[in-house]
């Protein structure tokens, strides 16, 4: 791993670096294994030749520190080694979200200033529509997925596995200064370009550290340990896969990663590799949960935690009947990403009814290790914790992104009196638990109330039918903004129910106190498909441009 030069009686200044957290596994468990599909497999101490040889690769085509290297992957031991190669070489590793659009990702890799790019073979048609426009990157290093690469008009370097072949199976990685840019990647919103987020070796090391004690340490459900088996279902450019990799590498776990996500696959390595633990957003969960196949094996040993959008009662009770322990984690891009987690507090565990944990299991949850966070109003001032009084809410943590790349008027934004500032809206109760009620933006305001948009998902979700569901505002001539509902049903269920008996269903709910009267919709509109964004979220903003 290589050894500085110190003088007689000078200590060692130890780094934060993410070199260091290749020690656990390779002397823990060196044969523990890494596993792509149905494809590969190689042991921990394999993996880190393979890390040594890609970084050794890499410099032979010119990267240098300080470079950034893209990369454009599914979910995949290639991944890992990058996630460990580029940044221990003193790059920096972009995670490239392959799902923007083309003029998107032509403005974030100009913008990372990327030098090189490792893509998927099955990304060079979507690569070859703006590698003209490309002004920085110099070399392509292609994975060859299928055996074979179709023919393309783009100019390949070489072969990655061939480029580790023809590498030392040793590299040299310096000790570098632990506030050392390591990782970027970019965040869309609703207008303007993407922005760009990025992590020091320190931020990465401490943020690992703190969410490998919140979900190891402590006596509660869903406990992710050295002997679980780990799967991402969550794409690793979205926040380092919520830095799960990370941790399940310090912890020596087995690794099994899906690739490209098809029900049929997931299901069968969670099955054959005895995956335990993943995470995901809800979209994939109910894609699994729904799918016939999952009846006919058994997820009681598995753990998943949700986040990038809200955990239904609906959907998390489907998972239960499954025997899945399903719970929240909450975070942001800019919070790398864990930020809590809705896990029970020891003292709660035995206490809990099936109801009250269903409930729990869907709130944000509490702050992880070092993480600090408050709801505040419009003057920036704490609000009580009472579970009732909505604000802002806003971080404080050891890792959360210093400022967007390049982007200072935004940064303005970001960082207000000494706080990372969410544009999350929502209340903490007296127990310590955080409850996410909407994004600023997505508020319904009607004849001077605020209705949670996330609370009427919620309840609506409940009905048997119900697949999915978004509520947006739209415009009304009287109380200023009405709430719509928007839902997919269930598979075969589209006779069962309609608008006027889903519209009763929401009725009932405010009788029986579940949401305010002036909270039911006025419509309820059944469609096909729910427009989601790049990373799987709900897309409000073209709802409200389709329906609003």
């Amino acid at each position: 791993m290589g050894h500085e030069t110190l003088q007689v009686g000078e200590c060692y200044e130890y780094p934060l670096i993410i070199k260091k957290l290749l020690t656990t596994a390779l002397t823990y468990a060196t044969d523990q294994e890494i596993v792509y599909r149905d494809r590969f497999r190689c042991s921990y101490q394999q993996l880190n030749e393979r890390i040594h040889r890609l970084a050794g690769g890499l410099g032979r085509l010119g990267i240098q520190a300080g470079d950034t290297v893209a990369v454009f992957d599914y979910d995949s031991n290639r991944y890992l080694e990058s996630f460990f190669a580029i940044p221990m070489m003193g790059a920096v590793m972009q995670m490239v979200n392959w799902r923007l659009s083309a003029n998107q990702l032509e403005y974030t890799i100009n913008h990372a200033e990327a030098r090189l790019i490792i893509v998927n073979s099955d990304f060079l048609p979507l690569l070859a529509q703006i590698r003209e426009r490309l002004t920085w990157v110099e070399k392509i290093v292609v994975i060859i997925e299928n055996e074979q690469v179709a023919e393309s008009s783009l100019e390949i370097c070489c072969d990655y596995e061939q480029l580790l072949a023809d590498s030392a199976d040793h590299y040299n990685f310096p000790d570098l200064d632990e506030h050392t840019k390591a990782t970027t990647f970019y965040t869309t919103g609703t207008t303007g370009d993407p922005k760009g987020v990025h992590f020091s070796h320190r931020q990465l090391v401490l943020h690992t550290l703190s969410l490998a004690l919140a979900l190891g340490s402590y006596e509660t459900i869903g406990r992710f340990r050295s002997d679980d088996v780990y799967m991402p279902l969550t794409p690793m450019f979205h926040v380092h896969a919520w830095g799960l990799p990370y941790v399940a590498t310090m912890l020596a776990t087995k690794q099994v990663y899906p690739g490209k996500y098809e029900p049929e696959m997931l299901l069968r390595l969670i099955v054959t590799e005895g995956v335990t633990a993943s995470h995901c957003v809800p979209t994939i969960l109910q894609m699994l949960v729904s799918s016939p196949a999952a009846r006919q094996v058994d997820l009681s040993r598995w753990k998943v935690i949700i986040g990038g959008a809200k955990l239904s009662t609906g959907l998390a009770a489907a998972a239960q009947q499954l025997g899945i322990v399903v719970y929240t984690g909450y975070g942001m891009s800019e919070t790398c990403p864990v930020i809590s987690l809705s896990t029970p507090k020891t003292s709660m565990l035995g206490s809990l009814d099936d109801d009250a944990l269903l409930n729990l299991v869907v709130k944000t949850g509490l702050p992880i290790p070092l993480v600090e966070f408050e709801v505040v109003d419009l003057d920036g001032q704490p609000l009580p914790h009472d579970g009732q009084t909505v604000g802002e809410i806003v971080f404080r943590a050891p890792w959360l992104t210093r400022d967007y790349f390049k982007s200072p008027a935004k940064t303005r934004d970001l960082w207000r009196d000494g706080w990372l500032h969410s544009g999350d809206v929502g209340h903490i109760d007296a127990a310590g638990y955080l409850q996410v009620t909407d994004r600023i933006k997505d508020v319904i305001k009607t004849g001077g109330e605020w209705i949670s948009s996330l609370d009427l998902e919620n309840c609506i979700s409940r009905h048997p039918a119900v697949l999915e569901a978004a509520a947006i505002g739209v415009p009304d001539d009287k109380w200023g903004e009405r709430p719509l509902l928007i839902v997919t049903l269930k598979p075969g269920q589209e006779e069962a129910v309609d608008s006027k008996g889903l519209q009763e269903f929401m009725a009932d709910a405010a009788k029986q106190g579940l949401i305010p009267r002036y909270a039911v919709p006025d419509k309820i509109l059944v469609v096909a498909e729910l427009p989601k964004t790049s990373v799987g979220k709900l897309n409000k903003r073209m709802m409200r441009q389709e329906f609003g």
